[in-house]
């Protein structure tokens, strides 16, 4: 079947937007992820900027039809640059009742809804909880409710399909996608490559897919349910090249591209867990490049293989999520007693326990800090965007082998997931990270630091007379004897605090969005960056007097940060958590705060952190 064109009739307009919104939602095995993804590589193709929301449940398959088990998929593109997924969809695809319920109280009215009516019988009704079908109560009142048989079409689509009735189900995620891409105008062949590719060893399902893809399309083109058709030009971008780019993804890259640019070998070890699994995967994809990959058998075992190859003279390198770095506490003491160069990647998510694994949270800032007994400080680096996490992981790899200690980077669920157009950067244009093993056994002493930044020295294991002991228990500065003096291990605890302190001289300042003084300064840290930058923008649009800080190092802090605290009137510090963060700023710099907290398992929207600004600058002026 030849892939349908878009036409022009006189009974469809077409209108040119700046942006839009679309959210799929329907069961965890209805293909929204799927269909979420296809639709942003397709947007990103066109030169669209784009950001995602991922939002699933965190059941392998929840039961089929129930609220729970719901998965959804949010996508903001645009003709100009944004930084969020958007606040609300303009257009919601619900593929049965439950999707429906949990979806529409994010659409304002006069907004689209597209609903599989296949999705609305007794069974499913019942299973989402309704008692009357939304769709003849009136509950779709004021909305531009289209309602499509989507399972019935494919199946009449696919009539001459080989594959049994379930299979020929299955591809209805395709039919939708179809329907999409004629109502915002996008191209088929992106999808239909990838179709290709990824099925190619079942032709008869590249077929199916391929077919209720351009069916879709059809049906959306001669059906007369819609009056127009939207197009969303591309967006300006700096000429170069681009991929779409989750932060799972970054941080793996990151992670190797520093390995490259520091001439040390990348070793990783990691148990999976939830929403950290991938950056394992994506790095054990690059066996050919020489990076050693190692799933453990617990977290514990991770952590510990990682620092043992840290000591051998490789990059140790282990990721986990909150409950996973409680597992690893222990032995990132060793390290940081040791003094080895080791990067902990924490992807956040809802706690506490098990809690929400596959939501967004900033819960664990606190346990990077100080999740550890005894006096144990490390270097906390913070990812604030999908993208941004290269960055992150490249400066945490410069700070470990610089400062030889453990660094933590704290990512998230929303960014782990989350995508975004990434320019790929020039490979000469990125630093070296210069590393050094000592070799010369003239004068050598396991501790003896460097002035500047306290750094012991890397030593390989079986470099001819340089053999020296190092452990978990307290050692003597310089010569690295065991040492139970207590005036001795005072100041090697000084010591390792100074050392973690002294990063700072090495990080740059903050420069604000905005004026350097006035009526509020927000700040923020983590992948909150898109919701406060734009609730910022719109803020100083309208002539208030704020501006914007975002802290990438948080452990130690730019040393600027308390002077430019002072100097704005008030000062709303904005987390996904009860104020961790917040904390720490009232405790180091003896100032008030204003504090804007959620713990949903979302992220911010852009229009609550907005109203929060007009509000404190509100009073501000009574």
């Amino acid at each position: 079947m030849e892939a349908p064109q878009v036409s022009q009739t006189e009974a469809v307009g077409t209108e040119r937007k700046q942006a839009a919104v679309i959210r799929f939602a329907g069961d965890s095995g209805d293909g929204m992820q799927l269909t979420g993804n296809q639709f942003t590589t397709t947007s990103a193709l066109l030169g669209n900027d784009i950001a995602t929301l991922p939002d699933f449940p965190a059941e392998i398959r929840a039961p089929a039809g129930t609220v729970p088990g719901v998965s959804g998929f949010q996508v903001q593109f645009s003709s100009q640059e944004i930084f969020t997924p958007g606040d609300e969809p303009d257009v919601l695809v619900a593929m049965n009742a439950a999707a429906l319920k949990v979806n529409l109280p994010t659409l304002r009215k006069g907004r689209t809804v597209i609903v599989n009516t296949d999705g609305f019988d007794a069974s499913n009704l019942a299973k989402a909880g309704y008692q009357n079908n939304p769709l003849e109560d009136g509950t779709l009142d004021g909305y531009r409710s289209i309602p499509v048989a989507l399972t019935t079409n494919t199946l009449k689509a696919l009539r001459d399909s080989p594959l049994q009735n379930r299979g020929k189900q299955r591809c209805k995620n395709f039919y939708a996608l179809g329907i999409m891409y004629w109502l915002y105008s996008r191209p088929l062949d992106a999808t239909e490559k990838w179709i290709s590719k990824q099925f190619a060893k079942s032709p008869d399902i590249v077929d199916a897919n391929l077919t209720a893809m351009r069916a879709g399309f059809s049906y959306a083109e001669v059906s007369e349910l819609f009056q127009i058709q939207y197009e969303v030009p591309a967006a300006p971008q700096e000429h170069g090249l681009y991929r779409s780019i989750t932060g799972n993804k970054a941080l793996a890259l990151g992670l190797y591209t520093a390995s490259v640019k520091s001439g040390v070998p990348l070793f990783v070890a990691s148990y999976p867990i939830t929403p950290a699994s991938d950056i394992l995967a994506e790095l054990a994809r690059m066996k050919p490049q020489g990076v050693i990959t190692m799933q453990a058998e617990d977290e514990i075992a991770a952590v510990c293989a990682a620092i043992g190859s840290a000591f051998g003279g490789s990059l140790g390198i282990t990721m986990t999520s909150g409950p996973g770095l409680a597992l690893k506490a222990e032995a990132i003491g060793l390290a940081v007693t040791t003094e080895l160069p080791l990067v902990v990647i924490n992807v956040q998510r809802g706690g506490p326990s098990t809690g929400l694994p596959t939501k967004t949270e900033q819960s664990d800032l606190l346990q990077a800090l100080f999740g550890r007994n005894g006096e144990s400080p490390i270097a906390v680096v913070a990812a604030s965007s999908a993208s941004g996490c290269f960055d992150a992981a490249f400066e945490a790899v410069r700070i470990a082998t610089q400062y030889m200690t453990p660094v933590v980077v704290l990512s998230d669920g929303y960014l782990a997931n989350g995508a975004e157009p990434w320019k790929v950067p020039d490979v000469n244009s990125i630093p070296t990270i210069p590393v050094k093993f000592r070799t010369d056994p003239e004068g050598f002493q396991p501790f003896l630091r460097n002035e500047e930044t306290l750094a012991r020295p890397w030593v390989r294991p079986g470099t001819p007379e340089l053999e020296h002991r190092i452990g978990g228990l307290e050692h003597t500065d310089i010569s690295g004897d065991v040492s139970y003096d207590p005036d001795n291990h005072q100041h090697m605890t000084m010591q390792r605090a100074e050392k973690i302190a002294r990063i700072a001289k090495s990080i740059p300042l903050i420069e604000p969005f905005g004026d350097d003084k006035g009526d509020l300064l927000v700040v923020g840290w983590g992948g909150t960056y898109g919701a406060l930058h734009e609730a910022t923008v719109q803020a100083q649009s309208k002539k208030l007097k704020v501006s914007h800080i975002h802290l990438h190092h948080i452990n130690p802090f730019a040393a600027n940060l308390g002077k430019l605290l002072r100097r704005f009137k008030n000062v709303l510090v904005a987390e996904l958590n009860l104020g961790q963060l917040d904390m720490l700023i009232r405790s180091r710099f003896a100032i008030e705060t204003i504090k804007l907290n959620k713990i949903q398992g979302q992220p911010f929207t852009v229009s609550e952190v907005l109203a929060t600004i007009e509000d404190t600058i509100q009073e501000i002026h009574q």
